[in-house]
């Protein structure tokens, strides 16, 4: 129905459409005065369009432009998520951030913000995928320097600078898929379909991997998660957690060439994949703040993620784009009731939201019968029965050791403010909505039906990986703050203290090559290595009679 301005069409048109009329309009006092209330209502024709229009298209210009919009089953799970928790988390941000003096910059940024990012989940050529992926990163960098303190200009400095590298590395990538296309701007699927059989194909798939790698937080280009999660306001930290990072996500779902089976590079990926997994891990154990601990584990998420999609790129399975994106769905409204339930659950909270931040915890370890478990049931054929499947097994026993962690620093942090309904309501509706809807689409992503979710082998599948996590985190709560502290954004950390360093051995680099440059010195040396070259010939002439009697 590509062209047709009919109900589907028009709501496509709308979910990135709408919020970008917001911000416009923002140009005007009045609306600007209600941008922050207006939140929750943007991205509505996004929710409708993810339920009412799935395998709909809509051209909205033809070439040689090609400004396409098509949602598929993987664009329609993550874009109905997303648009459900830019609504749930706005609504909690008009509340939140009341009395914020900066609070109609913080709305502009996020409706910008919110357009890219639900575009990317619609568009379907190469032109306005990037486009979509600069607005969402670009836009971002005002959320996360909200707050206008050194440690947030810090982040925000970093973040840009990461972004920007990731957007090169993609553009260097479109180009060459786009190379040879008549009309300049191809389809995102004809592109891919031609990756397999192109001369660049190795330079390609590595720009495309590094790129949304960036986005995902994939070890070792995670360091903005860590840095940026603290300092944005709670809301913000939702958006980025649950659904900046699956531009990353949606991107290597739209440009791998699952159909083609690409082992090697299916393989790298899944490397990656679970050293990011383990890796977050280990480092977030060390952390004190919640954020930061949640910040951790969302780049070990994202490693069973990229995971997923390596396998499936290795084993040419077409089923992978959906089943990493309800994956991903099951992550976006989690992390996202999480990051919001640390603004009203903090310090001494009262028991039953207490049990309802450990139920979400524990479900990204995959708790039986919640959307954890149904996640990590979905995707485990993908990675048959070897060590593979075994890692990612044990992926669950790392979450289960950082999410009892995360619990514990949450009781300890300073009490959140006292949270009214506004507040309480949306967190609720996310969490909610994490276990309903995973529960609704399982037969739909998966192909299996409910039964086999209860069968008492499913269960003991998804229950000793926790068990063993449980075991293991009694000796770590023991040692307390005798581990070692590694700083938030450990990598980068490491990195800014080597310039110093650097700049000294520049600085003796300069020095020596002036002392070389002066005759005297640069003669006796030429000398010096003469002789010793002459030693090595005598040496070897030696030598040479003993080897050959």
């Amino acid at each position: 129905m590509s062209g047709s301005l009919n109900l589907a069409g028009l709501l496509l048109a709308a979910a990135p459409g709408l919020p970008l009329a917001l911000l416009a309009s923002a140009l005007w006092r009045g609306p600007r005065a209600r941008l922050m209330r207006l939140l929750p209502f943007a991205p509505l024709p996004a929710l409708l369009a993810a339920l009412l229009a799935p395998g709909g298209a809509l051209v909205l210009a033809p070439d040689p432009l090609r400004l396409t919009l098509a949602l598929d089953l993987p664009g329609a799970m993550l874009l109905g998520g997303a648009a459900l928790l830019w609504s749930l988390a706005g609504l909690y941000a008009a509340s939140y951030m009341a009395r914020d003096a900066r609070r109609t910059g913080f709305a502009a940024w996020w409706l910008a913000t919110m357009a890219g990012s639900l575009a990317l989940f619609l568009v379907a050529d190469l032109a306005s995928f990037y486009l979509a992926f600069s607005l969402a990163s670009l836009a971002a960098y005002g959320l996360v320097a909200h707050e206008r303190t050194p440690a947030a200009g810090r982040a925000a400095t970093l973040y840009m600078v990461l972004a920007l590298l990731g957007e090169a590395f993609l553009l260097l990538a479109f180009v060459m898929l786009a190379t040879g296309e008549a009309a300049g701007n191809p389809m995102i699927a004809e592109a891919v379909a031609r990756l397999p059989t192109s001369p660049w194909r190795g330079a390609i798939l590595t720009l495309l991997i590094l790129g949304f790698a960036l986005k995902m937080g994939l070890v070792p280009l995670h360091v903005w998660m860590p840095l940026a999660h603290p300092v944005a306001p709670m809301p913000a930290s939702a958006a980025l957690s649950g659904i900046i990072v699956k531009a990353g996500v949606i991107g290597l779902i739209r440009f791998l060439p699952f159909e083609a089976g690409l082992e090697t590079a299916g393989t790298v990926l899944v490397a990656l994949g679970l050293f990011t997994a383990f890796y977050a891990v280990a480092v977030g154990v060390t952390q004190h703040h919640p954020k930061v601990v949640l910040a951790y584990s969302t780049v070990s998420q994202m490693g069973v993620i990229a995971a997923v999609l390596g396998a499936g790129l290795a084993l040419g399975d077409t089923r992978t784009g959906t089943l990493a994106a309800y994956y991903a769905l099951h992550h976006l409204l989690v992390k996202g009731a999480l990051f919001l339930g640390v603004g009203v659950a903090a310090g001494r909270a009262l028991p039953w939201q207490r049990a309802i931040m450990a139920l979400l915890a524990l479900s990204l370890a995959g708790l039986p019968f919640t959307s954890g478990m149904l996640a990590k049931y979905a995707v485990k054929d993908l990675f048959g029965d070897g060590f593979a499947l075994l890692l990612v097994t044990l992926s669950a026993t790392g979450s289960t050791l950082l999410m009892l962690h995360f619990l514990r620093r949450l009781a300890r942090a300073p009490d959140a403010k006292p949270a009214g309904t506004a507040l309480l309501a949306p967190w609720l509706a996310v969490a909610a909505s994490s276990l309903v809807a995973l529960w609704v689409l399982f037969p739909v992503a998966s192909g299996a039906g409910y039964g086999a979710l209860i069968a008492p082998s499913a269960l003991w599948k998804a229950a000793w990986p926790m068990l063993l996590g449980a075991a293991l985190y009694l000796p770590l709560r023991r040692l307390g703050g005798r581990l070692p502290r590694i700083p938030e954004g450990d990598a980068v950390v490491l990195g800014e203290a080597l310039v110093p360093l650097a700049r000294q051995a520049s600085a003796g680099a300069e020095r020596l090559d002036e002392l070389i440059r002066r005759w005297p010195v640069a003669g006796a040396l030429l000398v010096l290595v003469i002789l010793l070259l002459g030693a090595a010939l005598q040496l070897s002439a030696g030598i040479g009679p003993l080897r050959a009697g």
